[in-house]
């Protein structure tokens, strides 16, 4: 598959994106185990490992799709859909839940326009809603990236976000 017809069936897939990758595969297809890294360095480039780029590292890495979309699927850090540039992760196990962390999540889905499991439409945030962030004397709790906020407010939650951008 050309990157021109990865482009029109993915607009992600820009030539320059796919010149990265490409630069990606080079340096790593002649090392045994290859694919967690490359898919790794793929996901950095682009944010996502969308399918028309599976079937594309497939065919260059000579690598059954199969066995590309099982480790894809298996390990949670690897994503088939458009994350935001920055990670919100809202609580809503018991103690969170108790302490309002429906609340904060409903705040958050009207205030930027997501949904649970969606993403921004400028691609600043992805929401994802967790059973548990093993820090329920904060609660509620919730995460921004690799970053942890407890014991917030709705009105807390807006000003933590203006601080990624």
């Amino acid at each position: 598959m050309t990157h021109e017809e990865l482009y029109q069936l993915n607009p992600d897939l820009t030539p320059e994106v796919m010149k990265k990758i490409d630069e990606v595969i080079e340096k790593n297809i002649h090392r045994p185990g290859c694919l967690i890294p490359v898919l790794t360095e793929c996901q950095e480039i682009l944010g996502y490992i969308p399918k028309e780029l599976q079937e594309y590292l497939s065919e260059k890495l000579n690598i059954p799709g199969s066995a590309i979309y099982g480790v894809i699927s298996f390990y949670s850090f690897f994503s088939m859909v458009p994350q935001g540039r920055h990670i919100i992760k809202v609580c809503e196990g018991t103690a969170c839940y108790a302490q309002g962390s429906n609340r904060i999540r409903e705040f958050i889905c009207n205030e930027y326009g997501i949904e649970p499991g969606g993403i921004t439409e400028d691609r600043r945030f992805s929401l994802q809603v967790v059973r548990c962030l093993g820090a329920c004397g904060l609660a509620p709790v919730m995460m921004v990236d690799n970053d942890t906020y407890g014991k917030i407010s709705i009105d807390d939650v807006k000003q933590i976000l203006e601080r990624y951008k």
